[in-house]
């Protein structure tokens, strides 16, 4: 493929994306849906690290770290999705991680954030405040759901600056890759076994297409978006990667017979612009 396929590659992992996750909130078992999921990283990723080198001990606490923040992120999803809709969760959670991201870049990491970026993120704030709002003012019963979408904004922001930290510290990007998914997939098959004990394993066997699907998907997404990171502009497919958001507000509608509304198409889309100003503001 050519750097001109670039914009169809990092669609296509949009939508993949989008939809693995929408697997996971329509599944009925959505505990044994993720672990399924994790049992399809951990055999690939233990394939693909026969034929890559190692990555450098640097890697280890990075290692270690993307896998506790990516268990973390995976248990809150199935606890988010349990609570309400897909179309107005999916985008919260995934609007959220940029702003974190340029803030704790900000804050933390004393990175100066020039007007643009400043800008962008209230452009983001202002769409994720329109998605918590559809419908009026949550009530009591709704903020958990929302709660947990931005939550799992936070997990997604945190994991991607340690494993941005990770690939560098690894001397072999591939290698990281690999063992990000082994480990991370160990680490959430335990903690759903802790959850669900002896319920699991017969669990398992009732549903796999679904969890290896998502598996699947989730690993071709990723894939697609590190091959268009080397061919083409960052801020570009950063930015087309994250139209999953408006992807996954019509599968709600269209899929999951969700209620779309103007405002929460408006709301997913100003995330999305408020996205792409933030990266090309870079």
């Amino acid at each position: 493929m050519t750097q001109g396929a670039v914009p169809v590659v990092v669609l296509a992992a949009a939508l993949l994306h989008a939809v693995w996750n929408a697997l996971v909130h329509g599944v009925r078992d959505r505990m044994a849906g993720v672990a399924q999921m994790n049992l399809v990283f951990v055999a690939f990723g233990a394939l693909f690290a026969l034929f890559v080198p190692l990555p450098g001990p640097a890697a280890l606490p990075y290692l270690l770290g993307s896998a506790a923040l990516q268990t973390g992120y995976q248990l809150l999803l199935v606890r988010a999705y349990g609570l309400g809709d897909f179309g107005q969760l999916y985008p919260i959670a995934r609007g959220t991680s940029p702003a974190v991201v340029a803030l704790l870049a900000a804050t933390v990491l004393g990175h100066r954030m020039p007007a643009g970026q400043l800008a962008a993120v209230a452009v983001i704030s202002l769409g994720l405040a329109g998605l918590a709002l559809v419908g009026g003012i949550p009530g009591r019963d709704q903020l958990p759901a929302i709660g947990a979408a931005l939550g799992n904004g936070v997990l997604i922001a945190g994991y991607t600056v340690v494993d941005a930290g990770g690939v560098r510290a690894a001397n072999s990007a591939a290698g990281y890759i690999a063992w990000m998914f082994v480990l991370q997939g160990l680490a959430v098959l335990a903690a759903v076994a802790a959850v669900r004990r002896r319920t699991l394993l017969p669990a398992l066997r009732g549903g796999g297409a679904v969890g290896v699907a998502g598996g699947l998907m989730s690993l071709t997404a990723y894939g697609l978006v590190v091959w268009a990171q080397t061919v083409g502009d960052l801020p570009t497919i950063a930015a087309l990667r994250e139209t999953s958001i408006v992807i996954a507000a019509l599968i709600g509608t269209l899929v999951l017979r969700e209620r779309l509304g103007a405002l929460r198409l408006a709301a997913s889309a100003t995330v999305l612009t408020g996205i792409a100003l933030l990266e090309f503001a870079h």
